[in-house]
């Protein structure tokens, strides 16, 4: 994958965590603040823990760092993959975001 290939994935990826962040405080009470530095998102919740997920553009990669570890995803197939046991970026991030929030919450590639 060439750079821009990956900038390109990768933004997309990001804008869909800033979106499901912003349904997410329209839909629900989680109260996630996000905010955006460059190429890193910080997802804050009620309880003071975090969520950071941020590009490593050299490795061509996402990392997030979560309560649960650090993580880092490669774009195989068409979506964002974890490249120690293959889970899927927006499927982690729900995970571990309704564990740090405490109620069920759902992110999702744009379309």
């Amino acid at each position: 994958m060439t750079d821009l290939e990956y900038l390109q994935h990768a933004e997309a990826a990001l804008a869909a965590v800033e979106l499901a962040c912003d349904r997410i405080n329209d839909e629900t009470d989680a109260d996630i603040d996000n905010q955006r530095t460059g190429g890193m998102i910080t997802l804050s919740f009620a309880n003071r823990s975090q969520i950071i997920i941020n590009l490593q553009k050299p490795l061509q990669e996402i990392w997030m760092a979560a309560k649960a570890g650090g993580f880092h995803y490669k774009f195989n197939s068409g979506q964002w993959t974890d490249t120690k046991d293959a889970t899927e970026f927006f499927s982690s991030l729900s995970r571990y975001a309704s564990q740090q929030s405490g109620q069920g919450l759902s992110f999702k590639p744009l379309p």
